[in-house]
């Protein structure tokens, strides 16, 4: 699977009446552009059409100096609704988030020192649109239906495909 896909958001002018939307409040308010130091790459539902109501966008970089991706998430992004900026370490990893709504959006940007391409979130989106693509629409209207449910994406795809910890085997 081409490990570029998804790195550059023209998709979205042609998809969904949402992936339109997001392509717009993303281009409009130059949010990519300005963490464009930083690789972005939106993952999560919206890119691969298995959000429901209130999906946020995922926004993840490679960062090297956290110091000045905090102030440059802060100096861009602070003036935003909700903005609050925090640090977690998933699988031990130092990550920087921050979060914030715009135009009915909530916006969460992830930051951690590896490259966007090897981080889990874009990994896991890829292995679960090649499943999307293999299984056909109505295996994704039933990830949608669990989703509406409560369940996280990828607790939803490990039930759908008999994995005990979906987390580490849609990586394989």
């Amino acid at each position: 699977m081409d490990l570029h896909l998804f790195k550059n958001i023209g998709y979205l002018k042609t998809g969904n009446e949402k992936q339109k939307r997001v392509y717009q409040l993303l281009t409009d308010n130059d949010i990519l552009n300005i963490l464009k130091p930083y690789d972005p790459i939106l993952t999560g539902t919206i890119p691969i059409c298995i959000d429901i109501e209130g999906s946020d966008l995922d926004i993840i970089c490679c960062v090297k100096n956290f110091e000045v991706f905090r102030k440059a998430l802060a100096d861009n992004f602070g003036s935003y609704n909700s903005f609050s900026i925090h640090e977690i370490k998933p699988n031990d990893i130092g990550s920087i988030v921050a979060n914030f709504s715009i135009d009915g959006f909530e916006v969460e940007i992830f930051g951690q020192n590896v490259p966007t391409t090897d981080q889990w979130a874009y990994r896991h989106m890829l292995a679960e649109y090649k499943i999307l693509l293999e299984k056909g629409e109505a295996f994704r209207q039933e990830i949608i239906r669990l989703k509406q449910t409560g369940m996280k994406t990828e607790p939803a795809f490990g039930l759908l495909l008999g994995m005990e910890n979906p987390y580490e085997e849609l990586l394989q």
